[in-house]
């Protein structure tokens, strides 16, 4: 579906891009460690901790993605006032991204814990909030990203669901005539509404639209499109690969993955990917292809993973 000569002519143009990613932005942090004992006060694995790293999760992981691959990358959303919001931003800003954030009182900086012992995630601990940003928020985040919108050639909406994606923040970017790639949360299906394109997970596409377990991936990816009033779409399927919609025609892209150890922030590799392809010169086929093979490589990996041109063209056969 594409070839590495391709590949290579619309790689070369993601250094030209500049793109603007929105969304819930997330520290992630690892706890890496040994089991050799069960603790004697519970049935539980007892994890000696050797390393302990932190990495771009959420929305920032979109952005680590998009500026490993050469773009000018701005990411905005919101943080707390607290030390994980000041890690975060030193990370981004190590990573050659421009950060935009709003920082609110009333709410933590996400964090997700990953606690990793042979090769495997044993728990995850989250700190967070969910509630939606206050109006007074939300109208901060639009004014921060208001002058940065005329410079770039695409927004990208990472939504987690922790309530930074809001009707006043999807009306100001789809009124910005910006192509918008959103990468979505089920529970804001309603927003999305004449966007350029949609990059759910299975289970992600039927939540949108509560369709039944039995009905075809084709017919909720068309159901999709009808009610958000889009010609494009994207489902992943994860072992299955991918199903492009593109008006009354849908491509099964066959999964590239060689081995999955774990699955985390491949959506953002995928939405990144595409962007860029997109913007790049890339038909939808021929992006949605690239992407394929760069979430092929993540879950390969343990942990949130990043990907540079060179790799990227590499993984596409001869």
């Amino acid at each position: 579906m594409i070839t590495k000569e391709r590949a290579l002519s619309i790689v070369n143009g993601f250094k030209d891009r500049k793109i603007l990613v929105i969304g819930d932005l997330i520290l992630d942090r690892y706890l890496w460690g040994d089991v050799e004992r069960i603790s004697p006060e519970a049935p539980v694995p007892v994890v000696e901790v050797r390393e302990e790293t932190v990495n771009p999760g959420g929305a920032s992981n979109v952005g680590w993605n998009i500026a490993s691959l050469g773009a000018e990358t701005y990411i905005a959303g919101v943080i707390g006032e607290d030390h994980n919001g000041e890690l975060l931003e030193n990370l981004l800003r190590e990573k050659n991204i421009i950060p935009l954030t709003v920082k609110d009182q009333n709410r933590p900086t996400t964090e997700k814990t990953r606690i990793i012992a042979v090769s495997q995630q044993l728990l995850r601990i989250d700190r967070e909030s969910k509630n939606r940003l206050s109006p007074e928020v939300s109208k901060r985040l639009v004014e921060m990203v208001k002058p940065v919108v005329d410079r770039v050639d695409a927004i990208v909406v990472s939504d987690y669901g922790k309530g930074v994606i809001t009707a006043e923040v999807m009306d100001f970017l789809k009124g910005s005539g910006k192509p918008v790639f959103v990468d979505p949360k089920p529970s804001n299906f309603g927003l999305y509404k004449g966007i350029t394109i949609m990059t759910p997970n299975r289970k992600e596409a039927y939540q949108c639209v509560k369709a039944d377990r039995e009905e075809a991936v084709e017919e909720v990816g068309r159901r999709i499109m009808e009610e958000l009033g889009i010609d494009t779409l994207l489902i992943t399927l994860g072992k299955e690969g991918m199903a492009l919609f593109e008006g009354d025609r849908v491509v099964r892209i066959p999964a590239r993955a060689k081995k999955v150890f774990d699955v985390t922030g491949a959506g953002d590799t995928v939405v990144a990917v595409l962007t860029l392809a997109r913007l790049s010169g890339a038909n939808w086929l021929e992006a949605a292809s690239l992407s394929n093979y760069a979430a092929g490589y993540v879950v390969g990996e343990i942990g949130t993973a990043s990907l540079t041109p060179d790799r990227l063209v590499a993984l596409v056969p001869e």
